[in-house]
C-alpha cells in the first residue's frame, strides 16, 4: 500500500511531498516524491494521561470514537475500575483493549484505595504492584496521588516506587499545588512527570526540577490556557492530556483539539506536534510509530496544519477511521460488577445543625481543586436543609460496597433550584455522590443509582433520567454513541433544573476525591486536602 502527501518530518523540521509504503504494518520505504497531493502526514496523536473509564465507556468502545481524531495511543491509568475491582479491574481493561487496534499503554494503579480516608471495593499493595509491573502490558507505575505518603517517606509507598525503577519503568506523579522543597522531595524520590499543574508558576517550577509537565484539558479540569505559553520554550518536556473525557466531549474531539488551539496561538507546528507525538513514545518506551522507515505503520492523514480535521487514521497499517466514518467494531465484552448497598430512606440524609456557620465546599468551573467557605445556613426544624437562595446544597456521599450511614456536606456553585443529581461516578473510590435541594429528591437520585447497579441521573419530582452504569459502576455496556446521547440529555436536565456549571456531572465526580486540596466529602466523612485530615461540618 502506496499513501502520498505533505510528509511533516519532526525532528528535522521539514515538510515535503512524500511517498510511504506499507508492508506488513510496517513503513518500508519513505520517498521524496514530486506530487500535487496537498494533504498532510503527521504521527498519530497520544493522549500522555487518561482515565478511560471517565468516559464511560470499555476500552474497546472509547477506541472506535477516539481514531476518529486521530488518536493511536493512550498511556491509561486503570485507577478507576482498580478501586472497584483491584487487579482483576486492570486485567479486565487490558484484555477488552486488545480486541481493537488503538494502542492502550495501561499501568499500574499505585494508590487503591488513593487514600485510608475513604472506602474502595479493592485494595493494590506493593506486591500486587510487583506482578502488575513484571507485565509486559503495564508500562509504567500510574500517578502516585499519595503525595504525603511520599513525603513523609512511608514504606509501603516507596516499596511500589521501587518495583517501578525494578523494571525500568517511569512513574507517573500527581500533585497538585505542591511547590519548594516538598516538590524537590517528592520528585527525588523518582516521580517523573504531573498532570495536576493549574498555575504557570507552578509549572516552571516542576520543569526546572526536571519533572515533565503534562497540559491538560479534560471535561472538568481545564488547564490549556494557563499553561499553553510554557510549550514554545519547554515542548520537548511536555505533553498533552485529558485525564478525563465524558462521552459527550469524546464525541467532539480529543488531543487534536488541543493542537488547533496551540496552533490559533502561533505555536511553531513543529513543537506541537513534539509535545502530541512524539514525547509520550520516548518517555514510556511505546511502540508506536513516528513515521520512521520500518515503524509500525502509526499515523494520520490530515486536511491542514490549522484546523488538524482528520481525514484518515491507520494503525499498524490498517485505515481504522476515514471522513467520519470509525471502521472499528463493537466486540463483546462482560460487565463485571460490585455494588452491595440497598436502597435508602430519605431520613437518612437528615442532619442536626446548632446554629453555628458550616464548612462549604466551593466548587470551581474547570478545576478540581476547591475552596473552603464558611457560611450560615438554612435550618428548618433543627435540621441543616439545602438552601436555593444562597446556593448551598446538600451533598451525600453513600458507600456502595456496604450498608453504612451517608455523609453529608454542603456545597457551592452547583445552582439547582429544583431536584437532584447523582452519579456512582465518583473519585477515586467510586461511591455515590449526589447533590440535591431537598432530601427526598437526593434519596430518590441515590436509589436510582442503587437499582442500576451503577449509574448517573437526573430527577425532578415524578420525572428522571439515567444512564445505567453496569461495568463495574463506571462504564457503560451500551455503544459509545448511544451513551454520549444519553449522557447529553441527562447533563442538558441538570441544566435545566438550574446548574450553570459547564459538565456538572463531571464536577460531581470530583466531589469525593480527597487527594486534590481543599475540602472533599468521602463516605467516612468531611476532609480538609490542606490538613489531609477530616474536618467537622460545623465551625467553632
Amino acid at each position: 500500500m502506496k499513501i502520498l502527501g505533505q510528509l511533516v518530518d519532526i525532528p528535522n523540521r521539514r515538510i515535503y511531498s512524500s511517498e510511504i509504503t506499507i508492508e506488513n504494518s510496517k513503513i518500508v520505504s519513505i520517498v521524496e516524491k514530486e506530487h500535487a497531493v496537498g494533504h498532510y502526514i503527521i504521527p498519530g496523536f497520544i493522549d500522555a494521561h487518561i482515565h478511560i473509564e471517565s468516559s464511560m465507556l470499555v476500552p474497546s468502545e472509547f477506541a472506535k470514537i477516539a481514531v476518529l481524531h486521530g488518536t493511536v495511543a493512550t498511556i491509561s491509568d486503570p485507577h478507576e475500575i482498580a478501586n472497584v475491582l483491584g487487579k482483576a479491574g486492570v486485567y479486565y481493561m487490558i484484555e477488552n483493549s486488545k480486541k481493537v487496534p488503538l494502542k492502550f499503554h495501561f499501568g499500574a494503579p499505585s494508590c487503591v484505595p488513593a487514600t485510608e480516608f475513604e472506602t474502595a471495593g479493592a485494595r493494590i499493595d506493593s506486591d500486587d504492584i510487583k506482578e502488575l509491573l513484571a507485565s509486559d502490558d503495564i508500562y509504567y507505575l500510574a500517578e502516585m496521588m499519595n503525595y504525603p505518603a511520599v513525603l513523609s517517606e512511608q514504606e509501603t509507598v516507596l516499596k511500589k516506587i521501587f518495583w517501578a525503577n525494578h523494571f525500568d519503568k517511569p512513574v507517573d506523579g500527581h500533585a497538585p499545588g505542591l511547590r519548594g522543597e516538598a516538590i524537590r522531595k517528592y520528585i527525588e524520590a523518582g516521580i517523573s512527570t504531573d498532570h495536576e499543574c493549574f498555575t504557570l508558576e507552578e509549572a516552571q517550577e516542576k520543569l526546572s526540577l526536571g519533572m515533565k509537565v503534562l497540559i491538560r484539558e479534560g471535561s472538568a479540569a481545564k488547564n490549556f490556557d494557563a499553561l499553553i505559553d510554557l510549550l514554545p520554550e519547554h515542548y520537548h518536556n511536555m505533553m498533552f492530556c485529558s485525564d478525563d473525557k465524558h462521552p459527550d466531549d469524546l464525541i467532539l474531539g480529543h488531543i487534536n483539539l488541543l493542537c488547533a488551539r496551540a496552533a490559533a496561538k502561533g505555536i511553531d507546528i513543529f513543537k506541537i506536534l513534539q509535545v502530541a507525538c512524539v514525547n509520550p513514545v520516548a518517555h514510556y518506551n511505546l511502540k508506536v510509530g513516528l513515521l520512521k522507515e520500518n515503524d509500525a505503520a502509526d499515523f494520520i492523514v490530515v486536511k491542514d496544519l490549522i484546523d488538524f480535521k482528520v481525514l484518515q487514521t491507520y494503525i499498524d497499517g490498517e485505515l481504522v477511521a476515514e471522513n467520519g466514518k470509525s471502521f472499528l467494531q463493537t466486540v463483546a465484552f462482560e460487565t463485571p460488577n460490585n455494588f452491595n448497598v440497598s436502597a435508602k430512606r430519605a431520613t437518612d440524609f437528615e442532619i442536626n445543625g446548632s446554629g453555628s456557620k458550616i464548612r462549604v465546599i466551593e466548587a470551581l468551573e474547570g478545576q478540581l481543586i476547591t475552596g473552603e467557605i464558611h457560611v450560615a445556613p438554612l435550618i428548618e426544624n433543627g435540621k441543616i436543609v439545602s438552601d436555593t437562595q444562597q446556593d448551598l446544597l446538600k451533598m451525600a456521599v453513600v458507600n456502595r460496597y456496604q450498608n453504612t450511614k451517608p455523609a453529608i456536606a454542603f456545597i457551592k456553585n452547583f445552582g439547582l433550584k429544583q431536584g437532584a443529581i447523582a452519579s456512582s461516578v465518583a473519585h477515586d473510590c467510586h461511591n455515590i455522590v449526589a447533590v440535591g435541594t431537598s432530601d427526598e429528591e437526593i434519596c430518590t437520585a441515590v436509589n436510582l443509582i442503587v437499582k442500576n447497579k451503577g449509574g448517573i441521573c437526573a430527577v425532578s419530582g415524578a420525572v428522571n433520567k439515567s444512564l445505567s452504569l453496569p461495568v463495574a459502576g463506571i462504564m457503560s455496556d451500551k455503544d459509545g454513541w448511544e451513551t454520549g446521547k444519553l449522557y447529553q440529555e441527562i447533563d442538558a436536565m441538570a441544566k435545566e433544573l438550574g446548574s450553570q456549571l459547564k459538565a456538572p456531572f463531571m464536577t460531581l465526580s470530583f466531589m469525593a476525591l480527597l487527594v486534590i486540596p481543599n475540602l472533599k466529602l468521602s463516605d467516612q466523612g468531611l476532609f480538609s486536602g490542606n490538613s489531609f485530615s477530616f474536618v467537622d461540618l460545623e465551625v467553632d
